[in-house]
């Protein structure tokens, strides 16, 4: 049985909706697919503004203040997508566990995920490696998988940009 861990995939997938958002739902769901998840969705009217809403939820976990704060909005926002998690095996890929309702729509299915996702991700990685840009003006999310943990730009370019300003503010 493959255990689906969410984790890292999830919180990407966040952090991309949040930094460029789709033009429309089809964006939204080829978006999934370009992150790893493989299942399909029954297209309601609600879908686009129902994840719009998730995104926006999860965004106050990358702005929370303090790591205190971070986990709170988290845990509510886990136990408000509560789900059993279930053994499945959709389009014979295998079981699988997901800690999700597939029955749910699009914007149900990642108001589940992505909490669990970043919640993996910060307990397994450390609850600072979730934040904001630091070369202003830019606030994309910064998702920091790296291995010594000091991810502090969303792209080469933001860190090329700051590293310019620092020098030259240099006497």
């Amino acid at each position: 049985m493959h255990l689906n861990p969410y984790g890292t995939y999830a919180v990407e997938l966040a952090a991309s909706l949040a930094n460029d958002w789709p033009a429309g739902r089809a964006g939204i769901e080829a978006r999934t697919r370009e992150f790893g998840m493989t299942m399909r969705f029954d297209e309601h009217a609600s879908d686009y503004g129902g994840t719009r809403r998730v995104i926006d939820e999860w965004l106050r976990v990358v702005d929370a203040p303090t790591p205190e704060a971070r986990a709170d909005i988290l845990n509510a926002q886990m136990a408000d997508a509560a789900a059993f998690p279930q053994l499945v095996n959709h389009d014979d890929e295998g079981w699988h566990l997901h800690y999700r309702d597939d029955r749910q729509s699009l914007p149900g299915v990642l108001r589940s995920v992505i909490p669990v996702g970043t919640a993996l991700h910060l307990t397994t990685r450390g609850v600072t490696r979730l934040g904001r840009c630091e070369a202003a003006p830019c606030e994309n999310v910064v998702v920091d998988v790296t291995r010594n943990g000091r991810q502090r730009y969303c792209s080469v370019r933001c860190a090329n940009r700051a590293a310019v300003r620092r020098h030259r503010a240099r006497p």
